[in-house]
Formats: C-alpha cells, sequence, structure tokens
C-alpha cells in the first residue's frame, strides 16, 4: 500500500522586494520520517519552512495536509493544524518563565478560565526531563545558557504534540551529549508517525538521524534522495555546486612566536582551580571541554563580561588584574589590540534594525573622536561583502532581514575591519552552511598568518581540531589538558574533559 504524503508543498514562490527567495518549489512529507532540507545560506529553506509555519504568505503555489487544501494564514493556524516548529533564532521571551514561555499562547485553564500554573508547570518538568533537563519550569528563561534556551525551544515544540515538527538548525548551540539527547526525542517523534523537518549545516547529523534529504540551492529544488543512497561529498557538492576537498586551509610549519597574549594565576571562581594559558603570534588556540565547564566565562573575563576571582592577564607588554571592569573591559581591550566577537549575534552581536553597512563598519566609527566625522567606509563595506560572500540586495539592507549564516558573516566582518591583532571569538560558524564554513576558516587562518593570534570555542570538537593549532581541554573551570590539535582526537578531548 502506498504511504500518501501528510504534506504536499507544490510550486512555492516568495519575494523579497526584487530578492526571488523560493521559486516555483517543491516538497512533501511523510509520516514516521525524519527529512533533510539543506543548503547554503539564502538557500531559501527558512523562507519555505517559515511559509509552512504560517509566518509568512507565498506569493504563488499550494499547500496539502492530508490530501486537503490548506491556507496556514499565521503560526497560530499552523500550529492548530498541526506544524510546531523550532527556529534557528531562540523566539523565547526572556521575561517569562520556561513554562510560560513552552505554553505560551495555549496555556492550560482551571476554573473560572484562570490560567493552571501549577499544571502548566508540572507538564513542562515532564517534557524537560524527557530531554534529560533537570531544569526548574518556574526559572527565567533569561537566565538560562544559551544552549539551555535552545532546549526550551526544542521541548516547548515537542509539547505541542503536532504531527509535523520543523526544527531550524536545533544543534547549533548544543554539544555531542546534548545532540544525542536530541536524537533520541527525533526517534521517539518518528515511531509516533511524526513527519520530522531537520535543517542543519552539519553534514555528519543529517547522515546519521535523516531518512530523506532535500537540496535546495537559490531558492530552486535540486534534488530530493533517499540519504542512504549518496555519500557526504556528493551531498556538499550539491549543495556548493563544487567539491569541498579540503574543508580546512593547511596549517603553516614555523617556530614558536612571540607570546602576544599571557594569563596567570586565574580562578574564575574562589573554588576553582588556579590556571594558564597563553597565545602565540601567528597561531590559532581552541578551548575545548563539554558544555557549561568554564570555557565561555575564561574568554568573557577578558573583556570584562565576566568576573573572574582573581588572575592576572599579560598582553602588549601591559599587565592588568582581573576581574576587569564590566563598564570598559571592553574598550580597554580594543585600545590594546583585542576584538571580542559573541556567539549570541541576536541579542549581544547585531543591531537587527540597522544596515550591514552599518553594522560592519560600527566598530570603525567608534574609533573616531566625537567632533570628528567618520568616513563612509566604501572600500571596507564592498570588501567584507564580498570577501566574506554576505547575500545581501544592498549595503542598505536591514542586518535582521538576513539569513543567520549570513548574519553572522557580518558580525565577523565588523572585527576582521578593524584589525585588531588577537581575536576571541565564540562559535564562528554557528548556523553558517558548508561553504561559508570554508570559507570562514580560510579567513582566520589568513588572519592568524598574516602575525596576529585567535582564541575560538566551538561546541564542534572537529572543527577545533581542524582550524586551530593547540587545545586547552577546561573543566570545572580550569585547564585539565593542554595538546598540540596535530596528536588531539575527540576521544582524546573527552577523556581529558571526563576524566580529570
Amino acid at each position: 500500500m502506498t504511504v500518501q504524503p501528510l504534506v504536499q508543498m507544490t510550486s512555492i514562490s516568495k519575494s523579497f522586494g526584487g530578492i526571488v527567495a523560493l521559486e516555483n518549489v517543491d516538497f512533501q512529507l511523510f509520516p514516521g520520517s525524519v527529512h533533510a532540507l539543506v543548503g547554503e545560506n539564502g538557500a531559501g529553506k527558512s523562507t519555505l519552512m517559515k511559509i509552512l509555519a504560517g509566518v509568512l504568505q507565498p506569493d504563488g503555489g499550494m499547500i496539502r495536509k492530508n490530501g486537503q487544501i490548506v491556507r496556514l494564514a499565521s503560526p497560530r493556524e499552523a500550529l492548530d493544524a498541526g506544524v510546531s516548529t523550532v527556529f534557528q533564532e531562540h523566539s523565547v521571551i526572556a521575561n517569562l518563565s520556561i513554562a510560560e514561555n513552552m505554553y505560551l499562547g495555549k496555556e492550560p485553564l482551571a476554573k473560572f478560565g484562570v490560567v493552571d500554573k501549577a499544571l502548566m508547570e508540572r507538564n513542562a518538568r515532564d517534557t524537560l526531563r524527557g530531554l534529560g533537563l533537570n531544569l526548574d519550569p518556574a526559572t527565567l528563561v533569561g537566565n538560562l545558557s544559551i544552549a539551555e534556551r535552545q532546549f526550551v525551544e526544542i521541548a516547548r515544540g515537542i509539547s505541542a504534540r503536532a504531527d509535523i515538527v520543523i526544527l531550524d538548525e536545533p544543534t547549533a548551540a548544543l554539544n555531542a551529549a546534548d545532540v544525542d539527547i536530541l536524537n533520541a526525542q527525533i526517534l521517539a517523534l518518528k515511531r509516533e508517525q511524526k513527519a520530522v523537518v531537520y535543517i542543519s549545516h552539519r553534514v555528519e547529523e543529517i547522515f546519521k538521524i535523516c531518512d530523506t534529504i532535500t537540496v535546495l540551492k537559490d531558492g530552486r529544488n535540486v534534488d530530493t534522495v533517499p540519504a542512504s543512497t549518496i555519500a557526504p561529498k556528493q551531498l556538499i557538492a550539491m549543495m556548493v555546486g563544487r567539491e569541498l576537498s579540503e574543508l580546512f586551509p593547511p596549517k603553516l610549519k614555523r617556530g614558536d612566536g612571540d607570546v602576544v597574549l599571557s594569563i596567570d594565576g586565574l580562578r574564575l571562581t574562589p573554588a576553582a582551580t588556579p590556571c594558564s594559558i597563553f597565545l602565540r603570534r601567528g597561531e590559532i588556540v581552541a578551548l575545548a571541554g563539554l558544555e557549561g565547564q568554564g570555557q565561555h566565562e575564561l574568554v568573557r573575563s577578558l573583556v570584562g563580561r565576566y568576573a573572574a576571582h582573581e588572575g592576572r592577564v599579560r598582553i602588549s607588554g601591559r599587565e592588568l588584574a582581573l576581574p576587569l571592569s564590566a563598564n570598559d573591559g571592553i574598550r580597554l581591550m580594543q585600545s590594546l589590540g583585542v576584538s571580542f566577537v559573541p556567539e549570541d549575534r541576536k541579542i549581544e552581536g547585531l543591531f537587527l534594525d540597522l544596515s550591514l553597512a552599518h553594522n560592519l563598519t560600527i566598530g570603525l566609527h567608534s574609533q573616531h573622536f566625537e567632533m570628528k566625522p567618520a568616513g563612509r567606509h566604501r572600500e571596507v563595506i564592498a570588501n567584507s561583502i564580498k570577501s566574506l560572500s554576505i547575500k545581501a540586495a544592498r549595503p542598505s539592507t536591514p542586518v535582521g532581514s538576513l539569513s543567520g549564516g549570513n548574519q553572522q558573516k557580518v558580525l565577523l566582518g565588523r572585527y576582521l575591519a578593524l584589525g585588531a591583532d588577537i581575536l576571541l571569538i565564540e562559535e564562528p560558524t554557528r548556523g553558517v552552511d558548508v561553504g561559508a564554513k570554508a570559507e570562514i576558516y580560510k579567513l582566520l587562518r589568513n588572519y592568524a598568518n598574516a602575525g596576529r593570534a585567535v582564541i575560538v570555542l566551538s561546541r564542534e570538537t572537529l572543527e577545533l581540531i581542524g582550524l586551530c593549532d593547540r587545545l586547552y581541554v577546561i573543566h570545572d573551570k580550569h585547564v585539565v589538558a593542554e595538546m598540540p590539535a596535530e596528536e588531539a582526537t575527540e576521544h582524546a578531548i573527552l577523556e581529558a574533559a571526563l576524566h580529570r
């Protein structure tokens, strides 16, 4: 007996101004399957799913659900029709609790129409425990880590009891252990005959969890194939239009460079064991380890965004005592040639309502005296857009309207344009497609080869091994191992993170 599609999207088209986002795209979902939707940033993946989720309306085409034509005019209508979405960019509300976020718009009611808060928190706790999370549902989302917020998004999507679940970059903020928890939940949804749409730039995850793959490029269908019939290299070629023989650029064989940054006697908390790290000119150094072990706190202590208990930082011949001031730590470090690229581009990095040109050059504008007009930096803008392959209609395009990957490239471009000697960067390729990853890796390697230096942290262990020269493994707020990248393996890093 032939299985009928749960959803059929036929000849879907959508334009934004003069930019065609989708052109006659076909897409269908079957019950009990996990369907990967892949392509480079700007290929149209998120736009297609926003149409299915009722966030956007198509300019043309038709959607059928269980064979019946449907018009999903709003997210509420889509949810009522059985479509639940976990978007790439966090849509949780910081000043509401976990439970309030999970049941926003569908709160359980007690007598007299009053929200049954106890039932809501009880149900939220059960869903969170199913994801392996021991979080208090009454906790404000604003107090959670980025990874915890991502799990709240996922829990909200799963708790909707929809028969179609769209996961847009669900693992971008998760480490390997968290990904395994999510995969178990996806397989459970599959056994319940749900249809799961899985959007990800992590190719290895696609082949591990997905049954079918649809590739989009420039807003058009490339192909739809069973995942078992192609190899990762073939998929990458379909996505970017070329083979990627080497994702990571070669590393120069050089002698030890001068130490440009050193941290001694660092204790992130009063109870933490003191530790030290150093960074040489011309190298990229990674901070590796399991989620929540202190990597982010260590980096942020260098710019005053985290108050370390004590320690000394030496840079450009100047020694500074920790903690640095939260008010002027970033500006002090910028004056010493250090730039910090935060992970959360939406909240901490970009001015979403301003143009991509303004976001690229805002650091350059800040270098001018208050009464001295800054140049328009047209050459910087043009070079950044070209070198980073930023897809936008024009430099005046609001950066908030760009895809997540293009937003990431704008944020990185801002700090590359500053010409700093040292770059501290969190999650450099979060939400970035495989082709753009290779471009960013090359940019960072060229940056180091020019005599500068980088400290990077990432949840993707293979990224750290392939990109970096040396790795420090962090556990319980201090360094437990140091190893050259050429000797590092996922097993060695995990062993150090777990057993020391």
